[in-house]
């Protein structure tokens, strides 16, 4: 009996570990990079990984392939030699269904914005740096101002005045059109800022949310395009700018609302750390443990320096599929730096965070996580970055070891503007909102919701999809509705283990598209095969009952027949 559960304990060690698969991702193209977005370039359904390298001097598209190495290096790249890299944003900027890149560089304490034209397969680098599309003071943020599905941008420009960046279909430079500041106190943006494109009052128009030194600007956007301001939301209190890492919009409490999530550290060194959340009234500590087993305290990296630890950083992703949203932060101890997965679990106060000290292993140095489904199967593995001891960087990949067979719906919106096939693949959408309604096994409802693409400056690193766990409940899913530039549709009984691609009308259309794809999970496979024996049981016994009663038949016929023969006699 003690061996047994021995046997037990050590399977689910072994099982809910995540296995490096470096090598079967990146091949040896895992050095010397670092991700900087997600995307479908080249339109051929699977995410392919946008990086920077050579010093910040490059930008490269790693394209998936159904074959290892799953993401291999293409000859879409980019260098840039009279600035440093800052960000990379892909999305269409011009109205043709293709994804194009926007990349900002920095130099002499200006950002200068450029854009890389795409095709299906080719990229057009610029041809003159000294001629940006345009300058800003910090990475800005892509956004869809006038709801035409284009994406364009909003930042602040070199007199430091609030600015949107309207893009069209014609490749020429962008209308530009001045915030509209005049009921507003004289507020300062924040840097590096956190700023936000999202449907937060659940209307299906998508809000700005813009990052100050003193708290959060909520603009509600408008149904013919633009924004109105609303609301500010101050930090909380006893919380100054300093202490307040980037924000992110999570449903953590799976209530259909996306609340405000900022990490909060206090002391030169975070030696205090926690997390608070903004329900939409007020806001609440977490409380997340940050001691590990060995009694230490970790807190969050504080303005270390270098890519990734400028500024305090979260990521959030469903990684246990169960239906609340997890985090990848990146803790310190003294001098050593680890990115950690924590758990959303129920805590003695309602929803916290736990931080999961060994489901990534124990490498030290990763400066960076971000979620990623490399295998295109709703199921979200990890890929870190990790900081070598000679100053360089390398990603590492991690295989999510889900040890139950869970359920989940994986939901991206693109464009609506055309392209090649049946749907446009190929092009990132900002801001639209998605939202499930379903009853579990036990029969209590459950509801969720996300924001796709919310933020896109200073590494957000978020995926162009939306995975949703369901945990064990195998049922339909009641009700999962889109949202984007108030249009609405609602999708009924979808299928569990579904990838769904959206296409939203455009305009005053009302026609909708959608591809459904079905993953079936091990338990729908082991139903069938389990189902597929017994039927092969059940004719196995039909057939011998049929021999026997058909040998029987036979032998009654004979003696049928040698009992007339006498009879004749």
């Amino acid at each position: 009996m003690h061996l047994f559960a021995l046997l037990l304990l050590f399977c689910a060690a072994v099982c809910s570990s995540a296995n490096d698969i470096t090598n079967a991702i990146f091949g040896n193209t895992s050095f010397g990079s670092v991700p900087a977005a997600f995307g479908d370039f080249n339109s051929d359904k699977l995410t392919d990984i946008f990086i920077i390298r050579d010093d910040a001097r490059s930008v490269s598209v790693l394209l998936a392939n159904p074959n290892e190495p799953i993401m291999q290096m293409s000859n879409l790249t980019c260098r840039f030699s009279k600035g440093h890299i800052t960000s990379v944003v892909p999305g269409d900027f011009d109205g043709d269904a293709m994804m194009d890149i926007l990349v900002t560089t920095f130099n002499t304490n200006v950002t200068s914005v450029f854009i890389l034209w795409g095709s299906q397969n080719n990229l057009q680098c610029p041809e003159d740096e000294e001629k940006p599309v345009l300058y800003t003071k910090d990475q800005p943020l892509v956004l869809d101002y006038n709801l035409d599905m284009i994406a364009d941008l909003f930042g602040v420009n070199e007199e430091g005045k609030r600015m949107f960046w309207v893009f069209g279909t014609t490749r020429t430079a962008p209308l530009i059109i001045e915030m509209n500041e005049t009921k507003l106190e004289e507020r300062k943006l924040r840097y590096p800022h956190s700023h936000a494109f999202l449907d937060l009052d659940g209307n299906f128009v998508s809000d700005l949310v813009l990052t100050t030194n003193t708290g959060y600007e909520v603009w509600a956007g408008q149904e013919k395009g633009g924004f109105k301001y609303n609301s500010t939301i101050n930090y909380p209190a006893g919380v100054d700018k300093e202490s307040v890492g980037q924000n992110l919009f999570l449903d953590v409490y799976l209530n259909s609302h996306l609340g405000l999530v900022v990490p909060v550290c206090f002391g030169g060194v975070c030696e205090n750390s926690t997390i608070f959340v903004h329900d939409g009234v007020t806001w609440k500590d977490l409380r997340p443990n940050f001691k590990d087993p060995q009694g230490n305290n970790w807190g969050f990296v504080k303005h270390v320096g270098g890519k990734f630890t400028d500024t305090i950083t979260i990521r959030g992703g469903d990684f246990n599929l169960d239906g609340y949203p997890d985090l990848l932060v990146t803790l310190q101890f003294q001098k050593i730096i680890r990115t950690l997965i924590l758990e959303n679990v129920e805590g003695a106060n309602g929803r916290t965070f736990a931080v999961q000290w060994t489901s990534l292993g124990s490498s030290n140095s990763t400066v960076a996580g971000a979620f990623f489904d490399f295998y295109q199967k709703g199921t979200l593995d990890v890929l870190l970055v990790h900081r070598l001891a000679n100053g360089s960087t390398a990603m590492k990949a991690f295989k999510n070891g889900l040890d139950y067979d869970a359920n989940f719906l994986k939901v991206m919106v693109l464009t609506g503007l055309g392209g090649p096939g049946p749907l446009p693949y190929g092009t990132n959408l900002p801001g639209p909102r998605v939202s499930y309604f379903t009853v579990t096994q036990d029969g209590s409802e459950r509801y969720g919701c996300a924001a796709q693409l919310s933020q896109s400056a200073h590494f957000a690193l978020q995926l162009p999809y939306s995975i949703f766990g369901l945990g064990r409940t195998p049922n339909f899913v009641d009700r999962m509705t889109t949202g984007y530039s108030n249009h609405t549709r609602d999708w009924l009984l979808v299928i569990p283990n579904s990838q769904m691609v959206i296409v939203p009308p455009l305009g005053d259309s009302q026609h909708w598209r959608m591809q459904l794809f079905v993953t079936p999970s091990r338990t729908i496979l082991e139903t069938m095969a389990v189902l597929l024996s017994t039927c092969v049981l059940n004719v196995l016994i039909i057939g011998g009952l049929h021999l026997k009663e058909k040998r029987e038949d036979r032998l009654e016929k004979l003696q049928e027949a040698h009992r007339f023969h006498f009879d004749a006699m």
